[in-house]
Parts: structure tokens; sequence; C-alpha cells
């Protein structure tokens, strides 16, 4: 059973035309690297040819991932400016308790990965605390190793 992955508009377009590529360009060039290597003769000890076909298993691999990625996703179309709560896809600007400077992260896939910017997986225990909140909000939330931390939301969408 597969779960939708929430992307927005930019990314699902990056991912399509990535996956494009793979199944086209990449493909071919894979195919001419094998041919090559195998060109050069015992394929028991060609460093060439096992190289290619380790790529070639990489890349098929990303495929397949990409594929399932786009197959179920979900596109997010919020206007930044008008979020007034903790959403998927939009950046949250955190204060933790104790500490004054401020973290920005994306709550989103790990796909979308905007410069400057923490993704965090809405599934994440940090992402679970935060969807649906407010600024100004306070928030306790449970670390993976079993700590309370204590969050301030300082902007939505900034």
């Amino acid at each position: 059973m597969s779960t939708s992955t929430r992307l927005t508009k930019e990314t699902f377009e990056r991912l399509q035309e990535e996956l494009g590529d793979l199944k086209t360009t990449g493909r071919i060039e894979i195919a001419r690297a094998i041919e090559a290597a195998r060109a050069l003769g015992d394929l028991s000890e060609n460093g060439d040819y096992h190289a290619a076909k380790d790529a070639q298993g990489k890349m098929e691999a990303r495929i397949r991932q990409l594929e399932a990625t786009l197959e179920g996703a979900q596109i997010v179309t919020s206007d930044p400016g008008s979020v007034e709560a903790v959403e998927v896809g939009v950046v949250v600007s955190l204060r933790y308790e104790g500490d004054d400077d401020v973290e920005r992260y994306l709550i989103g896939s790990i796909e979308e990965h905007p410069h400057g910017v923490t993704v965090v997986s809405p599934q994440s225990a940090l992402g679970q605390a935060l969807v649906e909140r407010r600024l100004g909000d306070k928030i306790s939330y449970e670390t993976p190793t079993g700590a309370t931390l204590t969050v301030e939301i300082v902007a939505i969408g900034a």
C-alpha cells in the first residue's frame, strides 16, 4: 500500500523531466557504455563493463523510484503569503526552546530540496507536530531518541 507524496508543482515538473531524461538519453548512454565495454573482450575481468552494469542498475532503480513518486503525487499549490497554518509544501521558521537561532524547514518530500532550507517529512515526529499549527504556537514533540524538544513557530511561508 503506497502513500501519496505531496510535491510543489515545480518539483513535480523537475522530477518528470528527470524521469524522461533517464528513460531516453540515460538509457541510450548506458547501453553505449555497456557495448563499448563488451568490445574490450573478457567480461569476467572487465572493470568498465562491471561499472557500466552497476550504473545501469542504479539508474533503473532511480527510474522506478521516480515513477512511484510521480504516480501517487499530489500537487501542493499553496500561496506562501496566504498560509495561516503549517501545511505540507510550506516553509516554516522555528526557534527551539533555549536557543535564539531561527531555523527554516520545508514540510514535504526529500525530493524538494530548496537551497538553505532543511526538508522535514510530514510523517516525522517534528512534521506531525507542526502540521496545522499556527504562528506563535509552541509545540513539544518527542524525537526518535526519546528526547522531548519544544519549538515556537516564528514564521510560516517565509
